[in-house]
């Protein structure tokens, strides 16, 4: 069908994921520093990303498209009542099996503050990055250590990554991120396996390349789920 969605033009995009805020559907998603449509279907073409993009990069335009899937959006955006994803800081939902066989819900605490997560795709113009305290982690060790959430990410931006899977160095990024925004404080998690140590080192490698002294604190999680140091 033939419908006005959203447009972003790629060369005036200066990545401060203002967009991203705006749009209550979660259409648009940050790839390698610059905004992007998700998938067609989860665009209402109400364009509430239009006026706050800085850059004026978003127009409308009338193109064959699918159609608004607003039960697509909703599974999207955990507004779903199955969805087992929350709104950052507040109570979300969590499937639990119970003695039956069955699955029931179970309210937790969640304090993921924004979105996107992984270094690759966070964009360094951000503006929830500005005088943000950095917890940067590796991937494993939300799944390993339990009280990741409660204990490491409130309060903080959280940026995750897997050097290894990635295949990446991240202390270009990482560098470019605490170059021009005032980080108060950063964390590293990683686990204690060889490969967590490139995110440590790219952290390390990002702080001397910035010249800034900013607070460094690493926290090393073992297989089992423990504290090491």
């Amino acid at each position: 069908m033939i419908r006005k969605i959203i447009k972003i033009d790629e060369e005036k995009c200066n990545g401060c994921g203002l967009c991203i805020s705006a749009c209550h559907e979660k259409a648009i998603v940050m790839v390698k520093g610059k905004a992007k449509l998700l998938r067609d279907d989860y665009c209402d073409g109400l364009g509430n990303c239009l006026p706050v993009c800085p850059a004026n990069a978003i127009s409308f335009e009338e193109r064959e498209a699918v159609a608004f899937n607003e039960y697509a959006v909703k599974m999207n955006t955990g507004k779903n009542k199955k969805s087992v994803c929350g709104c950052p800081g507040t109570q979300s939902k969590e499937f639990k099996r119970n003695t039956e066989n069955k699955y029931t819900y179970e309210k937790t605490e969640t304090y993921l503050n924004q979105w996107p997560v992984q270094i690759k795709l966070v964009s360094p113009n951000a503006a929830y990055l500005k005088n943000a305290s950095l917890l940067i982690a590796a991937d494993c060790t939300a799944y390993s250590y339990g009280n990741f959430h409660s204990e490491f990410m409130k309060n903080k931006i959280t940026l995750i990554g897997c050097p290894k899977l990635d295949e990446t160095d991240y202390s270009e990024k990482l560098t470019e991120i605490i170059k021009i925004n005032s980080i108060k404080s950063i964390i590293v998690v990683k686990m204690e396996v060889p490969c967590c140590g490139s995110i440590e080192y790219a952290v390390k490698t990002a702080l001397k390349k910035s010249g800034k002294l900013i607070p460094l604190e690493i926290i090393t999680i073992s297989t089992d789920g423990r504290i090491t140091e």
